[in-house]
């Protein structure tokens, strides 16, 4: 059966690069009807950062990336920490000491071949059982891998705690893993990793490394910069779907030459790759991904892909049956924490507002600052309100607003709200005013924002009494907020 495994170290917050690994491990596991195991690799207990462990697990949790085996499960493979897993690498290290592979001592090692000559070091490589020269699904064939590989790599440490080479060998062979998708900064330990399993006599599983992410300035992800956390992703109000949406096409949408062509997890190869910014649902990154198609260069996240995929999926999800009201309940608490004196805060009354707002919205949780009006009187003292009227004299913005506000209310009872557009037409038509500037009187009063939905959408939303004693309010702001008729 086809296993692959997450292994994150717990030294702090997931971060984005580690979230598109184990979304390519998801992803290709799945593809080929297969499971994943996620990993814990604390074999370095001075790094060990407190919580890191339920980061990680509440963080794939959120994505959606629900392992088979690991923390928290019960199944086979395990322990799934590493640090319980020691007995089992110091069986491994006897093995080697045992085959003479590493010089010196069962105690200590002499460092015999710190100095041995580039000629003495070609000679003894040529010795090692099976050396082939190593392939990587992504990568390719690597010329000359062996050429970087430090002479005297240590194995396992004097606190008895294994390094990361001889721990993921042991536990990729334990636990039947058939293939490591990891980072491409493991590349060139590639060839280390190999020559151990031909010393061990095992065999080992298919590699592919996977590009590096940038950030937008061109530098390396790290986990110390807090920017680039998952955490911030969720508590910001990303859509998990929109996020591995747009970590799984960085960097796919590519095809090569290279021999490996049966790793590929697309029968037909002829297919183009997704645009990087395809719309696509976890089911259908699982149905087309292909690792064949991934770049060999590093890729910058853009958050421009992320905005735009965010607000497509968002609407996506209102067009099924229940999603607005799932998103207005969502965001319910948010709106009574920026309106506490506002009555307008109902779960029914925040779909509508969504409703008005599609379109519009790039992140929920933006709701509250893209249309304040919505929920408490509009504020006519910002620069922005009093931009939107400094062209329009007091009197017509007096008489835009009066004229509608006498219409709405005199038709409270019965107005329709497919008929507000008409009953705005009629009263722009009645009025000596030009249209764009009846309708940004309109717009000032009820919002004191310049962009939104429509004065119809608006009016709909506030409702025909609250909509009219808006409009009162606004004629009667006064001389600070109203341009005089003199300019």
């Amino acid at each position: 059966m086809v296993l692959l495994r997450f292994a994150p170290s717990p030294t702090g917050a997931l971060h984005l690069g580690g979230l598109r690994t184990a979304l390519y491990n998801h992803l290709y596991a799945r593809k080929l009807g297969g499971k994943w195991i996620l990993r814990i690799e604390d074999t370095d207990a001075t790094r060990y950062v407190p919580g890191a462990v339920e980061g990680i697990r509440g963080a794939l949790a959120w994505a959606g990336l629900i392992y088979d085996h690991g923390p928290g499960l019960s199944g086979p493979h395990g322990p799934y920490f590493q640090s319980e897993r020691l007995d089992l690498y110091h069986s491994y290290t006897n093995k080697l000491l045992d085959k003479r592979v590493k010089t010196g001592s069962n105690a200590t090692y002499d460092k015999a071949c710190l100095h041995l000559t580039e000629e003495e070091v070609a000679r003894r490589d040529d010795n090692l059982p099976d050396r082939t020269t190593p392939t990587d699904i992504v990568f390719g064939t690597l010329k000359d891998a062996h050429a970087s590989l430090p002479t005297d790599p240590v194995l396992l440490k004097s606190d008895l705690f294994p390094t990361y080479h001889l721990a993921s060998v042991v536990d990729d062979h334990e636990m039947g893993i058939t293939h490591v998708l990891r980072g491409e900064e493991w590349l060139p330990s590639l060839p280390l990793h190999l020559d151990l399993y031909s010393c061990l006599s095992l065999t080992p599983p298919h590699f592919a490394h996977l590009p590096i992410l940038l950030n937008p300035d061109g530098t390396k992800m790290s986990k110390r910069k807090g920017d680039v956390q998952v955490i911030d992703f969720m508590r910001r109000g990303w859509e998990p779907g929109a996020v591995l949406n747009w970590l799984a096409l960085s960097g796919w949408g590519v095809q090569h030459d290279h021999a490996h062509r049966q790793f590929s997890s697309n029968s037909d190869t002829t297919n183009q790759a997704p645009d990087s910014t395809t719309l696509m649902t976890l089911s259908e990154l699982i149905d087309q991904f292909d690792l064949s198609s991934l770049t060999h260069r590093r890729n910058v996240l853009d958050p421009a892909k992320l905005n735009f995929l965010n607000k497509h999926h968002l609407i996506s999800s209102w067009q099924a049956e229940g999603g607005i009201t799932a998103h207005a309940t969502r965001l319910h608490d948010l709106v009574k924490t920026s309106f506490p004196t506002s009555q307008y805060t109902t779960v029914g009354y925040i779909a509508q507002v969504i409703r008005a707002l599609q379109g519009r919205i790039v992140n929920l949780l933006d709701v509250p600052a893209l249309a304040p009006f919505f929920f408490v009187d509009p504020d006519y003292t910002t620069d922005e309100a009093k931009s939107m009227i400094r062209v329009i004299p007091a009197s017509d913005y007096r008489t835009a607003v009066d004229a509608v506000a006498v219409r709405l209310r005199a038709e409270t009872e019965t107005l329709q709200t497919p008929e507000i557009g008409n009953v705005l037409h009629d009263e722009g038509s009645k009025v000596n005013i030009k249209s764009k500037q009846f309708m940004t009187a309109l717009r000032h009063a009820l919002t004191g924002m310049k962009s939104g939905p429509s004065v119809p959408e608006i009016i709909e939303v506030l409702g025909i009494e609250r909509a009219a004693g808006t409009l009162t309010r606004a004629r009667n702001i006064g001389n600070d907020v109203i341009t005089p008729d003199s300019n």
